[in-house]
């Protein structure tokens, strides 16, 4: 019941014995996400204690990997040095890069996706939540306790609407949650998502969620109609936002009639998706959706 990250996953933390990095780390913990180490060159030999669970440092990537198998880095470093970071993880082979981190340079963001894609890791974000498959790991900043495991997979650009959603239909539950950031360029996109669910037999229903600016809702609607058969809904914030202005997210910016919220929901719509025009009505479509599955059977 998984996408991307589950209870076998090793995780490292880039960026652990930091402010940021400490916090999330303790969290991540106590949802049960098997961290395996931190990563600080200036700190490697070290062990910090949470809350009695010591968690080594070490000096590079590489080396965690071959100290403890991890396979996920979630990176806490500031924008400055997150290109280095995730190269560094990429060139070190690692399966899975989080990035957290907001306020990355795009032409940093482009450069580090880029070549994190030609070694073989995924990366989800910059400026993203991260992801969590509840009940067996949580690789971010997703509270864990507003939901519990089930059979919904939601896809998400925004943090804030991703815990509303999770936390409404907390009652159904989920495969996994993953928030792939709202940059203009982010290392793992809806349509990536959706073929993962669209592939795992645990998962019956997708959520999208998605904002104004940028034309990845309408391919993602696109994919939808060619290749999802599983139930999809939608939600596009953005709908009252001011033509030309950039709302919240780097990449949520309307020019004309491109990338409007309106523009996103008839795409979707054309496709099959159910679109609701709050989270709450989206989250009443996904019940009556899993309700009709559920008399069918």
């Amino acid at each position: 019941m998984a996408i991307h990250l589950t209870k076998d996953s090793k995780v490292l933390v880039q960026g652990m014995t930091g402010g940021e990095g400490m916090k999330h780390t303790r969290r991540m913990l106590a949802a049960g996400t098997n961290i395996v180490g931190g990563v600080n060159p200036r700190k490697a030999g070290r062990t910090v204690d949470f809350d009695g669970r010591p968690v080594p440092v070490f000096g590079s990537v590489s080396d965690g990997m071959r100290a403890t198998g991890a396979d996920v880095t979630v990176v806490f470093v500031p924008p400055a040095f997150a290109k280095a970071a995730v190269i560094e993880a990429a060139d070190a082979g690692i399966g899975l890069a989080v990035v957290i981190t907001e306020g990355i340079p795009v032409h940093d963001s482009v450069a580090f996706t880029a070549h994190a894609r030609a070694r073989g890791t995924r990366v989800i974000g910059p400026n993203c939540p991260g992801l969590i498959t509840p009940g067996q790991s949580n690789a971010g900043i997703i509270p864990a306790d507003i939901t519990k495991p089930g059979r919904i997979g939601l896809v998400s650009k925004s943090g804030t609407l991703t815990y509303q959603l999770m936390y409404e239909l907390r009652d159904i539950g989920f495969s996994t949650c993953v928030g792939i950031g709202g940059d203009p360029v982010v290392g793992t996109t809806h349509i990536d998502c959706l073929a993962a669910f669209e592939d795992d037999p645990d998962t019956d229903l997708i959520v999208l969620i998605g904002e104004i600016g940028g034309d990845a809702e309408e391919r993602a609607a696109a994919y939808v109609h060619e290749h999802v058969t599983k139930p999809v809904v939608g939600y596009i914030a953005g709908f009252t936002a001011p033509e030309g202005r950039t709302m919240g997210h780097a990449g949520a910016i309307v020019s004309g009639s491109s990338g409007t919220a309106q523009a996103k929901k008839e795409a979707l719509e054309a496709a099959g998706v159910r679109v609701g025009s709050t989270p709450t009505e989206t989250a009443k479509l996904v019940l009556a959706l899993l309700d009709d599955r559920q008399r069918t059977l």
